[in-house]
C-alpha cells in the first residue's frame, strides 16, 4: 500500500512533468542543442539507460517488460526491438503523447508498446518478466523505495531494474540549496539515498525474501549522478 508521503509525492511530479518541465524533457531527449549543464545530464542518462539494457536480455521475445516511469520512451523502444511485449507508463500525459508519437517512427518489429498513462503499482497493469525503473525512484526516500518495490515484485516474475539517487556529498549539496529557490521555481526535490541504508530495508522487507541484489553501477557524468541496481528473484544470496 503506498504511503501517504508516497502519494503526496506522486502528485508533485505529475503537476511538475506534466504542466512544467514538458518542453526541458523534449529538448534534453533529442538532439536539440543544449547548455552546458543539460549536455552532462543528457550524456549521463544516454549511460544510463544502455546500462540497464545491457542488464537485460538481448532476446526479449515473448517476454513482457514494465517501463516505469516511461517518460519520452527511449528505453521502452529498445526494449520492444529487441522482441519484448512493453507496457510503458507514466504520470504525465503530455511525455506520454511524446513518447507515442516517437514510437511510431520506429521499426519495432515483433515488439509492441502499450502507452498508458497513470501509476506504474495499479495491478490492472498485469504481471511481468521484468520491470525497469530509470529515474523513477530518485525523488522518493528509501523507506517509499522499499514498499514500491514490494508492490512491483509480487506482479514481477525474473528482475527489476531500478535507478535511486545516491547520498554522496555533491548531491546533498544540491539537495540542500534547491530548498532555498521560491516554491514556484522548484522542480520535486531529488531524494539522496544512502546504498548501505537502502539494501538493509530491502533486506528487512518480508515481502521481498524471495529476491537478492545482484548488479550495481554508479554513474556520473557532470550534474547527472544516479546508481543502478538489478534485484533478481531466487537469485542466490
Amino acid at each position: 500500500m503506498p504511503t501517504p508521503s508516497y502519494q503526496k509525492r506522486r502528485g508533485q511530479l505529475e503537476t511538475y512533468f506534466d504542466r512544467t518541465a514538458v518542453d526541458a524533457w523534449k529538448k534534453l531527449t533529442s538532439d536539440t542543442p543544449v547548455g552546458r549543464v543539460r549536455a552532462t545530464v543528457r550524456a549521463g542518462r544516454e549511460e544510463m539507460r544502455q546500462n540497464l539494457l545491457d542488464w537485460l536480455p538481448d532476446d526479449l521475445s515473448g517476454k513482457w517488460l514494465l517501463d516505469a516511469g516511461c517518460g519520452t520512451g527511449m528505453l521502452s523502444v529498445a526494449a520492444a526491438q529487441r522482441g519484448a511485449q512493453v507496457v510503458a507508463i507514466d504520470l504525465a500525459g503530455n511525455l506520454v503523447d511524446m513518447a507515442r508519437e516517437r514510437a511510431e517512427a520506429e521499426d519495432l518489429g515483433e515488439g509492441r508498446i502499450d502507452f498508458r498513462v497513470g501509476d506504474f503499482l495499479s495491478p490492472e497493469l498485469g504481471e511481468f518478466d521484468y520491470v525497469v525503473a530509470m529515474d523513477s525512484f530518485i525523488h522518493y526516500k528509501a523507506p517509499d523505495i522499499v514498499g514500491v518495490l514490494a508492490g512491483l515484485t509480487s506482479r514481477t516474475h525474473a528482475a527489476i531494474l531500478f535507478t535511486f539517487a545516491p547520498r554522496t556529498p555533491a548531491l546533498s549539496v544540491m539537495h540542500a540549496v534547491g530548498k532555498l529557490f521560491p516554491k514556484s521555481d522548484r522542480s520535486p526535490a531529488i531524494e539522496p539515498v544512502a546504498e548501505k541504508k537502502l539494501l538493509r530495508l530491502i533486506g528487512e522487507e518480508p515481502s521481498l525474501d524471495e529476491w537478492r541484489a545482484e548488479r550495481t553501477r554508479r554513474i556520473s557524468r557532470g550534474f547527472y549522478t544516479s546508481q543502478a541496481l538489478e534485484l533478481k528473484r531466487g537469485a542466490p544470496a
